[in-house]
């Protein structure tokens, strides 16, 4: 039972590192659901999900949350790429994605 609660902690994202995610990509002071902060904390989610199904590899509902999540961020990163060009180029460079 403590190897599964174990893998839950590394997999879920702890309060601390979420706020530091948020005060990292937050554009103004009392910002939590800007499309940046969004973005950075499903990648967070989705690198901690992909290292999950390294390991445990026939997890397919993991899998469909982490899809899931993968589709989310295209959506905002096209509305974000749509709204502004430079604030999405800055993120892009910001997260390491598209290389």
């Amino acid at each position: 039972m403590a190897i599964i609660m174990r893998e839950v902690n590394r997999m879920a994202l702890t309060q601390e590192r979420k706020q530091q995610l948020i005060d990292e990509h937050k554009t103004h002071e009392s910002d939590t659901g800007s499309p940046e902060v969004q973005i950075a904390i499903l990648t967070e989610n989705i690198t901690n999900l992909t290292d999950h199904l390294r390991t445990h590899k026939k997890d397919h509902h993991s899998r469909r949350g982490l899809l899931k999540m993968v589709g989310q961020r295209r959506k905002l990163l096209a509305y974000l790429k749509n709204k502004d060009v430079k604030r999405y180029s800055a993120l892009i460079e910001k997260l390491g994605l598209r290389r």
